[in-house]
Formats: C-alpha cells, structure tokens, sequence
C-alpha cells in the first residue's frame, strides 16, 4: 500500500481531454517525513510526520519520540506495509502516487450538531395534511409493559457527523508534483484545510 497524510484544499472543476466538466477535489500533500520503522506482526510499520510543531507546544517527553535532526511533527500516523522503502529521515510526496488511477481518502466529517431522525437516518416523517400530529418526530421507540424499556441501537435524534469517513475509489485526475497536490475527482470528506489521509484504492 502507498499512503500519506495531506489536507484538503478544496472543490473546483476543469476540462478532461474530451471537453467534459469534471469536479474536483484539490488535495495538497506537503513531503510526509519518516520518523520511525518497526516489526508488528510480522508486518512492517513505518510512522510518518506531517507540518513542524511550534516550540513553545512541545514537551521534552514529546520532543524525545522523535530521531535526532528532525523536528518534532504536529501529526503522526502509522502504515502498516508501505511499498516503497524509504529510509528514517528523508520524506516522500505526491510522487509515489504516479501511475496510481484510484485513491481512497479518509477524514473526518462535517459536523451537523444535534439532529432530529429526518435528518439523521433519513426517516421519511408523516403526512403534513388532515390535522396529522406526526409530522418530523420518530415515532414509539418503546415497548409494551414487557420488555417496558427502549432497545440499544435504536436510531433516534442526537449528534451528527464529525466522524471518520473513507470514500473509496476516487479517480486521479491530476498529479502536480511541482505544487504538491492531486486532483481527484468527486468530493472528500471534511472541511477545507482539514486533515486527510490519502491511500492507493483497496478494491481496485
């Protein structure tokens, strides 16, 4: 698998070759650094930084993690089985994804705050005519005198998004390694600046 963390610039559209508009989501990915490698069952583990940390939020256990010469990173993440053999120290960009036709992008979702079951779990509400008093709420969510008591998992109103979210399959439109970014296209979740997680396609 190839992998790096990037954050989302943002939607615009281009021209293909055939004069179609296309969507696309902006992803720049500045060099990923190689922090650290180790053996985890029976797999190889490779720990990469991203963006330098300020001075004056770094703590001496924190700023210990990391090897001499390299300043301590504000985002870490681990990849299990990285293709390319990258020694400690030297970082890695867009480049590794040359040849690549399809991405997966994982980050983390808008948050909505608290929302009702219409537009949480997409419930489709009662009828809004004929003096009807059910109109966006959920419905009975209990039971009878037996078992007299609401099951767990039951969909019901609360908070929504800001969770982690893969879309899959996301076809690479344009690699510019000058400027370090990739154009993919369709959306991406999260918000714009926001932190993501690139990796080649699973099920392609």
């Amino acid at each position: 698998m190839l992998a790096l963390m990037a954050k989302k610039i943002g939607m615009t559209q281009i021209f293909d070759g055939a004069g179609n508009l296309v969507p696309v989501t902006v992803i720049q990915a500045e060099p990923n650094v190689v922090l650290a490698k180790r053996e985890a069952d029976g797999q190889t583990v490779t720990l990469i930084g991203l963006d330098d940390q300020k001075k004056s939020r770094i703590t001496k256990p924190y700023q210990g993690q990391f090897p001499e010469n390299i300043a301590p990173k504000k985002y870490l993440k681990e990849i299990r089985n990285l293709e390319k053999d990258i020694p400690v120290g030297d970082s890695f960009g867009v480049e590794i994804f040359e040849g690549c036709r399809y991405l997966d992008v994982t980050g983390i979702s808008k948050g909505k705050g608290f929302q009702g079951v219409v537009k949480r779990w997409n419930f489709g509400g009662g009828r809004y005519t004929h003096g009807s008093k059910f109109h966006r709420e959920p419905g009975s969510t209990g039971q009878s005198t037996y078992p007299g008591r609401t099951f767990k998992n039951v969909k019901m109103p609360g908070r929504m998004g800001r969770e982690s979210v893969t879309v899959l399959n996301l076809k690479v439109i344009q690699i510019d390694t000058e400027r370090h970014c990739i154009m993919v296209r369709g959306a991406v979740p999260g918000i714009n600046k926001g932190l993501i997680f690139v990796r080649t396609a699973v099920k392609k």
